[in-house]
């Protein structure tokens, strides 16, 4: 199971292994507050393609078809999540203020499809 939960929610015991895929940190966040197993910020997408989305919901559909593009270029980067999914439940944590239009959201379908 892969689960999505903002980075300023507090964890919990089901989320399983919590992996942080944000490029940059949360802004006001300790490190031992979110409780993570890795920063994995090189599943996360590029910092051109962070800035061109800027979670404009209007450019959701663009964003993700550019991040599965980074994504399937970079294997390295979301293989070691792919394989902490098979072994259990894990928690895809972002900071991102849209719960819906994210890279965390983008992530767990492509991981998903992957599964």
């Amino acid at each position: 199971m892969i689960r999505v939960k903002r980075a300023y929610d507090p964890p919990e015991p089901d989320d399983g292994r919590r992996f942080l895929v944000d490029r940059l940190w949360p802004r006001g966040v300790k490190k031992e507050a979110l409780a993570l197993e890795r920063w994995a910020k090189e599943a996360a997408p590029s910092d051109a393609l962070r800035r061109e989305f800027h979670h404009d919901a209007a450019r959701w559909d663009e964003f993700q078809q550019r991040y599965t593009a980074e994504l399937d270029a970079n294997p390295a980067a979301w293989e070691p999540l792919l394989q902490a999914a098979r072994e259990g439940t894990i928690t895809l944590v972002y900071s991102a203020r849209d719960e819906t239009h994210n890279q965390a959201v983008a992530l767990k379908h492509y991981l998903e499809r992957k599964l």
